[in-house]
């Protein structure tokens, strides 16, 4: 008896706003301000650092997509690149990753809907509506992935709408005496922001997941990475230039671009961007929920996981155990952890896979050179490698803590997959 599959229905628009609704969330809603505090009027070159290094990830990203047709992403990358421990650690690290960018989004979003439901801000409130956030967006995404597509859609319209109003207006509002200046913040600074900031352009790889579920998934991955990433650093880039030269204090803000918009639009704008940070956290936990997931169904199909993660539902046909499993440790570590933890970690086990990712780019040429490839980046290995450098600086900002639980989780993952490994032996071949 065969037993039920996952159906391939998002075509590359669906794709494409997936990637920018995963990208576009909280982080963007509160990092101004925390990189105004870390590097002053030199804000801007937080973002310039990570939008380089996010774009040359992307190319990379690009090409390697290019070859797999699978669920998996990154996971699939590592492992045909590395071999099933680096592959398992790789997707450990994005589950990780994920999960913590549930949490934090979750957190952003109780903080901003406090502002219009004061007991938001924290006790039961705070968990009744990270409860009922997580809740309601799981059940969208077990009901079926075209659902789930059709509400991040929606969402990613009506994040992006009151943000490029943010941005439109504010230019006619600067302060001359706030605006950037160019001078070279200190290293430890910059890293420090740049790794921060890691997170909130991360997520656009999400896209490159569900493979089983994309409409031609070897051309619309990179198109939609590259168009994604593209989007989304014009925006960025737009929103802290407003936010540095509009809010007198932006460093100390909880809430920057609710109390930026206040100044030049008035409570009325303060509003509308209120509105706009809740849906947008809401529509990056959509995406999450929709994506996270595929990638333990991809990693239970290859051995990596047991088996019971890649079990589909007969009538929804989307990958129900897996979806409840993300979504219960999201709404776990909400409840216990804050915003700015979580994040940080969050950004560290990205970075890992973005490195992993760039580096399995000129092995994957040299083990597989006779597999058709859309799309293979110029420069020979320049590009990975030097995305691979600019990540490994960036990880220098982090603290000695957030490195050691880093580590402590890879430790841990290796121990789980020899033991797994050893018990089942149920692993499956490498490869695109």
């Amino acid at each position: 008896m065969s037993h039920p599959r996952l159906i391939r229905s998002v075509g590359l628009f669906s794709l494409t706003a997936l990637a920018v609704n995963n990208t576009v969330g909280s982080g963007i809603l509160v990092l101004p301000a925390q990189v105004a505090q870390l590097l002053g009027r030199s804000a801007m070159w937080g973002y310039v650092i990570a939008a380089t290094a996010i774009a040359l990830t992307t190319l990379c990203f690009a090409e390697a997509g290019s070859l797999f047709e699978q669920s998996g992403g990154p996971y699939l990358y590592a492992r045909a690149a590395f071999g099933e421990l680096a592959g398992f650690e790789v997707g450990l690290m994005i589950v990780l990753a994920r999960t913590l960018a549930i949490a934090a989004v979750s957190n952003a979003f109780a903080g901003y809907l406090a502002v219009l439901w004061a007991p938001a801000a924290g006790g039961a409130g705070r968990a009744l509506v990270i409860t009922a956030l997580i809740g309601a967006l799981t059940a969208i995404n077990l009901w079926g992935v075209r659902y789930g597509a059709w509400a991040s859609n929606a969402l990613t319209v009506s994040k992006l709408a009151p943000l490029l109003l943010f941005v439109a207006a504010g230019l006619f509002a600067l302060d001359p005496q706030r605006g950037p200046v160019w001078e070279f913040p200190r290293a430890a600074g910059l890293s420090q922001a740049a790794l921060l900031l890691v997170f909130a352009f991360g997520g656009f790889e999400m896209a490159s997941i569900p493979g089983e579920e994309i409409i031609h998934p070897k051309r619309n991955v990179g198109v939609a990475l590259m168009a994604a990433v593209a989007i989304v650093t014009a925006l960025y880039l737009g929103i802290q230039y407003v936010a540095q030269g509009t809010l007198p204090g932006l460093a100390t803000s909880a809430t920057p671009l609710e109390a930026a918009s206040r100044n030049f639009l008035g409570p009325s704008g303060a509003l509308l961007l209120t509105v706009g940070a809740i849906l947008s956290t809401t529509g990056t936990n959509s995406s999450i929920l929709l994506l996270g997931p595929r990638l333990i169904y991809g990693m239970a199909e290859t051995g990596s996981l047991p088996s019971v993660f890649a079990r589909v539902h007969p009538r929804y046909r989307t990958p129900y155990i897996a979806i409840g499993t993300v979504s219960g440790l999201g709404w776990i570590c909400a409840l216990y952890g804050g915003f700015a933890g979580l994040a940080a970690v969050s950004a560290i086990a990205r970075t890992i896979a973005y490195m992993a990712t760039c580096a399995s780019v000129p092995v994957l040429r040299h083990k597989f050179p006779d597999v058709p490839r859309l799309l293979r980046i110029p420069g020979g290995p320049a590009i990975p490698l030097a995305a691979v450098a600019i990540f490994a600086w960036v990880l220098s900002g982090s603290s000695a803590g957030q490195f050691a639980a880093s580590a402590g989780v890879l430790a841990a993952g290796a121990l789980f997959h020899f033991g797994y490994g050893a018990i089942t032996r149920r692993s499956r071949p490498a490869g695109p």
